[in-house]
Protein backbone atom coordinates (compact mmCIF):
# COMPACT_ATOMS: atom_id res chain seq x y z
CA UNK A 1 0.00 0.00 0.00
CA UNK A 2 0.97 3.46 -0.53
CA UNK A 3 0.52 7.18 -0.68
CA UNK A 4 1.92 9.86 -2.52
CA UNK A 5 1.73 13.88 -2.07
CA UNK A 6 3.61 17.06 -3.32
CA UNK A 7 5.17 19.10 -1.32
CA UNK A 8 5.90 22.95 -1.39
CA UNK A 9 9.49 22.49 0.21
CA UNK A 10 12.92 21.03 -0.68
CA UNK A 11 13.95 17.59 0.12
CA UNK A 12 16.26 18.58 2.64
CA UNK A 13 13.53 20.73 4.23
CA UNK A 14 10.69 17.68 4.27
CA UNK A 15 13.79 15.58 5.27
CA UNK A 16 14.79 17.16 8.61
CA UNK A 17 10.96 17.08 9.75
CA UNK A 18 10.69 13.65 9.08
CA UNK A 19 13.78 12.33 10.46
CA UNK A 20 13.14 14.71 14.03
CA UNK A 21 11.34 11.68 15.77
CA UNK A 22 11.32 13.97 18.84
CA UNK A 23 8.63 16.32 16.82
CA UNK A 24 6.48 13.19 16.12
CA UNK A 25 3.98 13.97 18.56
CA UNK A 26 3.71 18.00 17.59
CA UNK A 27 2.09 16.88 14.32
CA UNK A 28 1.91 12.96 13.33
CA UNK A 29 -1.45 11.47 13.26
CA UNK A 30 -0.48 8.20 12.44
CA UNK A 31 3.22 7.50 14.52
CA UNK A 32 2.04 9.27 18.00
CA UNK A 33 5.46 9.09 19.78
CA UNK A 34 8.87 8.31 18.85
CA UNK A 35 12.68 7.56 19.79
CA UNK A 36 16.14 7.06 18.90
CA UNK A 37 18.47 8.09 16.11
CA UNK A 38 17.55 7.41 12.42
CA UNK A 39 20.79 5.87 11.37
CA UNK A 40 20.85 2.00 9.29
CA UNK A 41 21.29 -0.33 11.65
CA UNK A 42 19.76 1.47 14.44
CA UNK A 43 16.28 0.54 15.92
CA UNK A 44 13.83 3.29 16.44
CA UNK A 45 10.81 3.04 18.88
CA UNK A 46 6.91 4.03 17.45
CA UNK A 47 4.34 4.17 19.05
CA UNK A 48 1.33 3.98 15.98
CA UNK A 49 -2.29 3.63 15.70
CA UNK A 50 -3.39 0.05 14.63
CA UNK A 51 -5.49 0.39 11.40
CA UNK A 52 -7.51 -2.20 12.42
CA UNK A 53 -8.82 -1.52 16.32
CA UNK A 54 -6.97 2.01 16.42
CA UNK A 55 -4.93 1.35 19.87
CA UNK A 56 -1.72 2.17 20.16
CA UNK A 57 0.92 -0.06 19.77
CA UNK A 58 4.92 0.08 20.12
CA UNK A 59 7.37 -1.38 17.63
CA UNK A 60 10.88 -1.32 17.11
CA UNK A 61 11.92 -1.66 13.90
CA UNK A 62 15.04 -1.39 12.12
CA UNK A 63 16.55 1.27 9.89
CA UNK A 64 17.57 0.21 6.69
CA UNK A 65 17.81 2.47 4.53
CA UNK A 66 18.70 6.08 5.81
CA UNK A 67 20.20 8.26 2.64
CA UNK A 68 19.56 11.65 3.74
CA UNK A 69 17.51 14.43 1.74
CA UNK A 70 15.99 11.20 -0.65
CA UNK A 71 14.90 7.86 1.31
CA UNK A 72 14.34 6.01 4.70
CA UNK A 73 13.46 3.09 5.47
CA UNK A 74 12.74 0.80 8.03
CA UNK A 75 11.76 -3.26 9.09
CA UNK A 76 10.05 -5.01 11.94
CA UNK A 77 8.54 -8.44 11.56
CA UNK A 78 7.70 -11.50 13.83
CA UNK A 79 10.21 -14.30 12.39
CA UNK A 80 7.76 -16.10 10.49
CA UNK A 81 4.83 -14.62 11.10
CA UNK A 82 4.75 -11.60 9.18
CA UNK A 83 7.31 -8.37 8.61
CA UNK A 84 6.94 -5.09 7.11
CA UNK A 85 9.08 -2.59 5.61
CA UNK A 86 8.04 1.12 6.05
CA UNK A 87 9.24 3.18 3.15
CA UNK A 88 9.54 7.02 2.43
CA UNK A 89 11.62 8.20 -1.06
CA UNK A 90 11.91 11.76 -1.94
CA UNK A 91 11.85 13.14 -5.13
CA UNK A 92 12.96 16.75 -5.94
CA UNK A 93 10.44 17.77 -8.59
CA UNK A 94 9.88 21.37 -9.34
CA UNK A 95 11.88 23.41 -6.49
CA UNK A 96 9.54 20.85 -4.05
CA UNK A 97 9.38 17.08 -3.56
CA UNK A 98 7.51 14.36 -4.37
CA UNK A 99 6.85 12.38 -1.13
CA UNK A 100 5.91 8.54 -1.31
CA UNK A 101 5.55 6.51 1.36
CA UNK A 102 4.70 2.70 1.29
CA UNK A 103 4.54 -0.40 3.50
CA UNK A 104 5.47 -3.85 2.21
CA UNK A 105 3.80 -6.81 4.26
CA UNK A 106 4.89 -10.56 3.77
CA UNK A 107 4.92 -13.73 6.05
CA UNK A 108 1.51 -15.81 7.29
CA UNK A 109 -0.47 -13.02 8.40
CA UNK A 110 0.02 -10.45 5.82
CA UNK A 111 -3.36 -11.64 4.16
CA UNK A 112 -5.55 -8.48 5.78
CA UNK A 113 -8.80 -7.37 5.18
CA UNK A 114 -9.59 -4.78 2.81
CA UNK A 115 -11.02 -2.69 5.13
CA UNK A 116 -8.04 -2.98 7.22
CA UNK A 117 -5.69 -2.16 4.18
CA UNK A 118 -8.56 0.98 3.42
CA UNK A 119 -7.98 2.50 6.79
CA UNK A 120 -4.34 2.16 6.60
CA UNK A 121 -4.19 3.64 3.42
CA UNK A 122 -6.11 6.69 4.97
CA UNK A 123 -3.52 6.66 7.93
CA UNK A 124 -0.68 7.55 5.56
CA UNK A 125 -2.69 10.02 3.53
CA UNK A 126 -3.05 11.99 6.84
CA UNK A 127 0.84 11.21 7.66
CA UNK A 128 1.27 12.45 4.49
CA UNK A 129 -0.86 15.83 4.80
CA UNK A 130 0.41 16.44 8.39
CA UNK A 131 3.94 15.90 7.02
CA UNK A 132 3.38 18.75 4.24
CA UNK A 133 1.83 21.01 6.15
CA UNK A 134 4.82 21.28 8.51
CA UNK A 135 7.38 21.23 6.21
CA UNK A 136 5.59 23.99 4.22
CA UNK A 137 5.55 25.90 7.19
CA UNK A 138 9.35 25.96 8.32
Amino acid sequence: MSATIQIDAPPKAVWAVLTDLARYPDWNPLFREASGQVAVGNRITLRSVHPANGRLMTVKPKITVADPDAELSWVSSLPGIISGEHHFALTPVDGGTRLEQSETFRGLLAAFPLKTFARAEVSFQGLNEALKKRAEGR
